[in-house]
């Protein structure tokens, strides 16, 4: 008895201890897992180049009991890291040029239990690796405002849990994945502010647990594909890209519906009032037609409605009802006739209702003469509705309808002739100055001038209309020069000759001829031309191709020939302060090539990596299109800064006083000093030659602004000085000043020059009296409703 006691007593004794090895093992096995993870997040830290948000991490810090801000989590369980968030302050600069996302992708990899990986404004660049796909546990990830370029991996797909995907805010291109249905699970698809162009597959109406869909901001086109498949779909954000022209098919359970600034022209489907959870509808700045729909101001849900900016017709009544929550609608802009109804104006300090541009039945806001709108409905091939005094048959509505319109087009036809013909004869005599047209700003729509807010979306400008970028062959480029004729020589500079020259589908272009001193193979400058390829944007004369001219001894380059796009209008300049009779743009137009200059600029910045500063920038570099879009033509190619040609300081009037030291701290604001000097000739149409005559104006202006409107009006340009309301003008000159600041880091950033810009050309556009008193003023007025950007 005792022995088995003894024995029972051994057995325990060897279990227990048993229990406290496989414990110890499991402590110790912990340790080590826990170690290891710790080392990644030290790695990525230092891969991240010690971002601010990490700042307290070290080799003693307890990752998985570390206090969550809204800058950092970590999240773990079992001793296993299963949610990492990291966010950045703001869109910052790309990471340093020895980043690696190879690199940073692969240490990110052994942490293989993420399910939530947040990377936000954290500089990351590069194009996105599909080895990303092995953490293969992931169900969210969002790496928003970095600097990722190239397309979406397909690996990407195999993300069987994958719920949440946001990548807004970086450089994507090419089209949408085909494959996107594999990720079957995916509830929010969100990439907002990319590059991403052809249309949208169709493969997205098969994500049926979808509920987000964001593609705001990109260069998207064609119809969108049937969506009413989509029951679970709320949030569907498709604004400013080109898709039309019909209008979606949805599901009845969307909350929020954006397609602003489309190529939408279809009519509002009638369905749209069963939308009973719908709270946004905005389809602004589009070209629908057809009769708006009253009962959309009564959806039990509706608190913003914008229909603003089209050729929507139909009569309003007063008696029409409104949901008493709804805080904005703006109708203006339309072909709306009838009365404003009473429930938009009663308690109307709790919303914005906004109605200019109709023909409404009220002196407020600026309305047209009714027949504006029946004339303008008829020209879309809608009637406008009229009151039947008497009943006639249709046969003879018709008939007098049709007999009116011919008489009415005839006799319009010979009162033009007459006024043409008399025109013809005083134009003989008197040359009139020319007028621009009004489509003379088209690249400025007042979409691009209303969200004054929301400045940073460089990346939405791509090179509209320019053709792929190419390698050309000498012989192209021979053909297009006519073997380098004299004749086609428009310049020569210390980079080498420039070219015009047409190509064999008729269009033309400039080829810069870049001659080498040293022999470098093709390799040694592919590089380059990646990066030269990517330097296209609507405000820059962009690059369409290149072509190597190498030796026959040794297949060494000895020349290298840029082709870039043509742009026909001359400079700024000699629309601005060359003082030539009849070429001279108004104030709206001026503040528009002054925001697309500031555009290119931003675009040099940020919208490509590395950026591209010390561009040594002036109002001789900035060309006009055809419909005076400015574009930047003279920029510091990376290609000639390598070959040691860079021509940094030598300008007479901007970069010479830049401030700028060494060390190349606020690089970035010697760009802004040179475009302060822009803003001098706009505003005061004078010819800056020297820094002197830089700072002299600059301290005139600065004296103006502490003085009355009249002080300040007598300094600027005689032709705009009428034209330009005074709050504008004013905005302006502070913006001009700052930007003229001796000390760079006073001066604004890129961002807020163009905020004040736009915010300048919104008030100007907004005033009545910019359309009437200044010739050749583009038809794009902005409604006064933002009211402070609220």
């Amino acid at each position: 008895m005792l022995f088995l006691e003894y024995n029972n007593q051994i057995n325990t004794m060897a279990s227990v201890f048993l229990v406290l090895v496989t414990l110890l093992l499991s402590i110790n096995h912990s340790e080590q897992l826990q170690s290891s993870h710790s080392q990644t997040l030290l790695r990525i830290q230092q891969l991240l180049n010690f971002p601010s948000a990490l700042s307290n991490w070290n080799n003693s810090t307890d990752f998985c009991n570390t206090d969550s801000n809204s800058s950092l989590a970590v999240v773990c369980y079992e001793d296993t890291i299963t949610q990492l968030h990291i966010i950045g302050e703001g869109k910052t600069q790309p990471l340093p040029k020895n980043f690696s996302i190879d690199s940073f992708v692969t240490t990110l990899v052994k942490l293989p239990s993420l399910k939530v990986l947040t990377l936000v404004s954290l500089g990351i660049w590069g194009p996105l690796p599909g080895k990303i796909s092995r953490l293969s546990s992931l169900e969210i990830v969002n790496m928003s405002s970095n600097h990722l370029y190239g397309s979406i991996p397909m690996e990407l797909s195999s993300l069987s849990n994958l719920q949440t995907l946001i990548l807004d805010n970086n450089m994507f291109s090419g089209q949408l994945p085909i494959w996107i249905d594999l990720l079957s699970e995916l509830t929010v698809l969100s990439l907002k502010s990319n590059l991403f162009n052809g249309s949208l597959p169709n493969s997205v109406s098969n994500l049926e647990n979808l509920r987000i869909l964001s593609l705001s901001h990109n260069k998207l086109y064609g119809l969108v594909p049937d969506l009413s498949h989509l029951r679970n779909l709320q949030i569907l954000e498709l604004d400013s890209n080109a898709f039309g022209p019909q209008f979606p098919k949805l599901g009845n359970k969307l909350v929020t519906i954006v397609l602003r600034d489309n190529k939408f022209r279809s009519g509002i489907p009638a369905e749209l009032s069963s939308y009973y959870q719908l709270e946004r509808f905005d389809i602004s700045s589009n070209t629908f037609v057809g009769p708006f729909q009253p009962t959309l101001l009564s959806l039990p849900s509706i608190a913003y409605l914008n229909i603003s900016r089209n050729k929507l017709t139909g009569m309003l009544f007063e008696n029409v009802s409104c949901n008493s929550e709804i805080e904005v609608v703006d109708l203006s802009s339309n072909l709306l006739t009838g009365s404003l109804p009473k429930c938009l104006v009663s308690n109307s300090s709790d919303r914005t209702v906004l109605y200019a541009r109709n023909c409404l039945e009220t002196t407020n806001q600026n309305q047209h003469p009714p027949p504006f709108c029946h004339t303008e409905a008829l020209a879309v091939g809608i009637l406008p509705e009229t009151k039947k005094k008497k009943q006639v048959s249709k046969v003879v509505l018709t008939l007098g309808i049709v007999g009116g319109t011919l008489g009415g087009v005839a006799l319009a036809f010979l009162i033009l002739f007459i006024f043409r013909r008399e025109n013809a004869r005083s134009k003989m005599k008197n040359p009139p100055t020319r007028i621009i047209s009004e489509n003379a700003a088209s690249g400025y729509t007042s979409k691009l001038l209303s969200d004054a807010r929301y400045i940073s979306q460089t990346k939405k400008f791509g090179a509209l209309g320019l053709p792929n970028y190419r390698s050309f062959s000498l012989e192209e480029i021979e053909a297009a020069t006519n073997n380098f004729d004299t004749a086609s020589l428009m310049g020569e500079d210390s980079y080498g000759e420039m070219y015009r020259g047409q190509l064999k589908n008729g269009s033309f272009v400039v080829i810069r001829c870049v001659k080498m001193n040293k022999r470098y193979s093709t390799q040694n400058f592919m590089q380059h031309m990646e990066l030269i390829s990517k330097l296209r944007h609507r405000h820059l004369v962009s690059a369409i191709g290149h072509c190597f001219e190498c030796s026959l001894e040794d297949s060494s380059v000895s020349k290298i020939f840029l082709v870039f796009e043509y742009v026909p209008n001359g400079t700024l300049r000699s629309w601005t302060s060359d003082g030539h009779t009849g070429k001279s743009l108004n104030w709206t137009q001026r503040i528009g090539a002054a925001i697309g200059v500031a555009k290119g600029i931003q675009f040099l910045h940020t919208g490509i990596v590395p950026g591209v500063y010390s561009n040594n920038i002036k109002i001789e570099d900035i060309l006009l299109d055809r419909n005076f879009v400015a574009k930047i033509s003279s920029y510091n190619l990376p290609l000639l800064s390598n070959i040691g040609k860079v021509r940094r300081g030598n300008s007479s009037n901007g970069s010479k006083h830049s401030g700028i030291n060494k060390s190349g701290k606020h690089e970035d604001k010697c760009d802004i000093y040179d475009f302060g000097v822009i803003l001098l000739e706009i505003i005061l149409g004078r010819t800056i030659k020297t820094t002197n005559d830089a700072e002299a104006f600059k301290d005139l202006l600065q004296a103006s602004l502490g003085a009355d409107e009249d002080a300040r009006r007598s300094i600027v340009d005689p032709a705009i000085r009428k034209a330009c309301l005074s709050q504008s003008l004013k905005t302006m000159m502070e913006i001009c000043v700052k930007c003229l600041f001796k000390d760079p880091a006073e001066r604004p950033s890129t961002e807020d020059v163009l905020w004040n810009l736009q915010f300048a050309a919104q008030v100007q556009d907004a005033w009545r009296g910019d359309s009437q008193s200044s010739e050749g003023s583009p038809g794009s007025p902005l409604e006064a409703r933002r009211q402070a950007f609220h």
